[in-house]
């Protein structure tokens, strides 16, 4: 099976298994033993023996796979937020790209390289559109490919073509379908990358990024780009890497911390102990 599959029973919905490093092996269902043929039975005295002994019959379970990619960053944005052109930019991906909306119809995977030793892998999904959770657009389908990255990049077109268009509305709405479909990947570190300001002018992109901010209210980090120019791309990627390099140091002093206190755990037993006994 593919790397990144989730095996669960399908009635009950227990998790057997989640397979994320390549060569893992799990037992999914233990099979039958078979029974003795009259070979078993043959002796000095029965010499053609006719007995024979029932097998046991191995384990029946109906299993449901379902495949999440393993990606450290996932891309998020409305349909034509600009999402294919930036992972185009900045990792191997080659994904389709289009002037119109929904040209992205199935996920796509890009590496990254930072320098010739640093690298991670990104993560494009079908854009969203309000209602996603309930259906509606192409997006909900892909989401749980988000669900094992470590950071969600929120692209926002900042110069849509249409007028009537407001980049704010769109943007919580996205934010809005994120938490109905899973509170945990809602709770995800999540970047807000302002995108296509090639479009904006100089005069105005000022004002027009701290108007954004100020009326969605985000505290968080901020990355202002133009993919298809490449601007402010390059900075984002190492930020990225140094976000995820720090994530993982954190995770191994964690685990270090654990495996110390589970050894000092352990109770030594001094050669006095009654339960001490020496075998020879």
């Amino acid at each position: 099976m593919p790397v990144g599959t989730l095996i669960s029973d399908y009635n009950t919905g227990e998790i057997i298994a989640d397979l994320t490093a390549h060569g893992e092996l799990v037992l999914l269902a233990k099979g039958g033993e078979g029974g003795w043929g009259n070979i078993h039975f043959k002796s000095s005295t029965n010499r053609a023996p006719r007995q024979k002994s029932d097998g046991k019959e191995g384990e029946h379970r109906e299993l449901k796979l379902e495949l999440k990619v393993l990606a450290d960053v996932g891309l998020l944005g409305m349909p034509n937020a600009g999402k294919s052109t930036f992972i185009s930019a900045v990792s191997n991906a080659r994904p389709k790209i289009a002037d119109y909306p929904f040209t992205t119809l199935h996920p796509n995977l890009g590496v990254v390289r930072v320098s010739h030793e640093k690298s991670f892998v990104i993560a494009d999904i079908p854009g969203l559109i309000e209602g996603a959770a309930e259906g509606a657009g192409l997006g909900h389908q892909f989401l749980r490919h988000l669900q094992r990255t470590r950071v969600l990049l929120h692209i926002v077109d900042l110069a849509p073509f249409d007028d009537d268009v407001d980049p704010v509305k769109e943007a919580k709405a996205i934010i809005k379908e994120l938490k109905k479909y899973d509170a945990s990947l809602h709770d995800k570190p999540r970047w807000l990358v302002l995108n296509k300001l090639d479009m904006v002018s100089e005069d105005v992109r000022k004002t027009r990024v701290k108007d954004f901010i100020k009326r969605f209210g985000w505290k968080g980090p901020v990355f202002e780009i133009s993919a298809l120019t490449r601007e402010g791309c390059e900075d984002l990627v190492v930020a990225i890497y140094e976000h995820l390099a720090e994530q993982r140091l954190q995770e191994n002093r964690a685990q270090e911390t654990s495996m110390t206190e589970e050894a000092r755990s352990i109770v030594s037993i001094e050669p006095d102990d009654p339960r001490f006994k020496v075998v020879d």
